[in-house]
């Protein structure tokens, strides 16, 4: 096989769900087992972007491909490159210091108002979505996990 086009297009987290979605379903409809290295690859992906943290874990699902429009035409004044506009849509920030984490230079690119617009837009289109926070200490000696006092003991 020859690549003719290198990385033609940059697809979000969502528009790969949704591709292997179809994929899956068009399989289905016609009774037609796919190989199954595929299918084991499609399940175990579409599984892993279900999962939380995933914006995607979130249910209703908040992603519509009217929505990735919207997001994309209401950050168009803000000049951000196509990759800081593909890590929007794939981590949904929801404050100020996510968004910081995808764009580059952003205190040095955009005013205090300005970024909360941004946070703000996203909200607006995608909702709210609060991610969990994971029990820290965990530590329940079931896991086989050595902390390093234990480590150090033995």
């Amino acid at each position: 096989m020859k690549i003719l086009e290198a990385q033609s297009a940059v697809l979000s987290n969502y528009e790969v769900y949704q591709h292997l979605a179809d994929q899956r379903d068009r399989y289905k409809q016609k009774k037609h087992r796919g190989p199954p290295n595929l299918e084991t690859v499609v399940r175990e992906m579409l599984q892993y972007l279900r999962t939380a943290p995933s914006p995607l874990s979130q249910k209703p699902l908040t992603y519509t491909p009217d929505g990735i429009a919207q997001i994309i035409e209401k950050l168009s004044p803000y000049e951000l490159s196509k990759g800081e506009v593909v890590m929007i849509l794939n981590l949904r920030p929801a404050s100020i210091a996510a968004l910081n984490t995808i764009i580059e230079d952003m205190p040095e690119r955009y005013s205090d108002e300005q970024q909360e617009e941004m946070v703000n837009i996203v909200a607006e289109i995608l909702g709210q979505f609060e991610v969990a926070e994971a029990d820290g200490n965990g530590d329940d000696g079931e896991d086989g996990d050595v902390n390093m006092n234990d480590a150090a003991a033995s």
